[in-house]
């Protein structure tokens, strides 16, 4: 691990923050939300441990991750001091076999949009002792190989789901489709999300919004942001 007290690497982070936090204590107000009721997960994919623990250090307490086997090692990079102090959201899409994988080092997972995943990380978090929280992943584009649930089957997936008893439902993911105005395809998010919650109260989490749109997310209800590149900047080449 590099390290993770670069005096100069540590203030381009914690301006960066700043200014990322500003932005949603703005769009906060704007929407007449709580900024309590906002959380940030800082993505830290293709980022190294040294970055996270700079990160927890500036007080984030939620991390994302979406490629399996680096997140893996990451995770098992971190002190344990600093990984006791995380929550570790999964992001990517899964296949079952890395959905068995996931639960060892995730505390939550965003990426679920179907059944036969749910049963895999059922069955791991079950092998491991854990009750692992989960968020169904919508698709709002339509678009093939991008993932996600179609909002017409996600309530089946929602009971579905909440059947397992080694999963917990909290909610939906998604992510604007490229090139369109985001608010729309929020709005839509939430009436789903609000919809799921009707029938199953704990699920309650709307994850949307990323580095470009996060103000749209937030006025459209979004209780998590998932952001990268305006925190940690241009990612690097995938290892």
């Amino acid at each position: 691990m590099t390290d993770e007290t670069d005096p100069s690497r540590v203030e381009a982070l914690r301006s960066a923050l700043a200014r990322v936090q500003e932005r949603i204590a703005v769009a906060c107000r704007d929407a007449g939300r709580d900024r309590s009721s906002v959380h940030l997960i800082v993505v830290t994919k293709y980022f190294p441990a040294a970055d996270v623990c700079r990160l927890a250090d500036l007080g984030v307490t939620d991390i994302g991750e979406n490629r399996d086997q680096e997140a893996a090692a990451k995770m098992a990079d971190l002190p344990e001091q600093v990984r006791r102090r995380l929550t570790v959201h999964f992001i990517g899409q899964l296949q079952s076999n890395k959905a068995r994988h996931v639960p060892t080092y995730a505390d939550v997972v965003q990426s679920v949009d179907r059944s036969k995943i749910a049963g895999a990380l059922d069955r791991a978090a079950g092998e491991h002792d854990r009750r692992l929280e989960v968020l169904m992943q919508v698709d709002l584009s339509g678009a093939q190989g991008r993932g996600g649930v179609s909002v017409d089957a996600a309530p089946q997936l929602a009971d579905a789901i909440a059947e397992l008893s080694h999963l917990r439902l909290r909610g939906v993911m998604a992510v604007a489709p490229l090139g369109e105005d985001p608010a729309a395809h929020f709005e839509r998010l939430a009436t789903l999300a609000h919809d799921i919650r009707a029938q199953h109260p704990e699920a309650g989490w709307i994850s949307a919004g990323m580095s470009g749109d996060l103000e749209a997310a937030i006025h459209a209800g979004a209780t998590h942001l998932r952001v990268g590149s305006a925190i940690l900047g241009s990612r690097p080449a995938a290892r």
